[in-house]
């Protein structure tokens, strides 16, 4: 069973990068696609970014496009958030997550293995 891990925390200053790395101990690691989202302060949690299981299809929030990307080693089973161009608005509690399959792939329901979170900060 894949066990997503977990990430280091990060604060940032505006125009900043920070690199979120997830990465799983499970041999069959290939086989699941990963999505990352984030619940910022006092909202609802949202789709980021998506990367199937072979890496070759990605898919992103309108509001990160040309600013995130998602990328992914299967040989060092990790997934990354490369997330340059921080800003205010993307202070947020961000999670990495874990399914079979692509399709709904913005709907956090369809996941079904999930990491513990990591605080990404902001600042103006």
């Amino acid at each position: 069973q894949v066990q997503p891990g977990d990430s280091g925390a990060g604060s940032v200053q505006a125009g900043g990068s920070l690199r979120l790395p997830c990465a799983a101990s499970e041999r069959t690691f290939s086989r699941y696609a990963t999505g990352w989202f984030r619940v910022p302060p006092g909202r609802e949690r949202e789709f980021v970014a998506a990367i199937s299981s072979n890496g070759e299809v990605t898919k992103y929030k309108e509001s990160v496009k040309g600013r995130f990307t998602i990328s992914r080693d299967n040989a060092k089973k990790t997934v990354y958030l490369q997330m340059d161009s921080l800003q205010p608005d993307d202070t947020a509690v961000y999670y990495c997550a874990w399914r079979l399959g692509f399709n709904t792939y913005s709907d956090w329901r369809s996941y079904s293995l999930w990491g513990q979170g990591t605080q990404v900060t902001v600042s103006a």
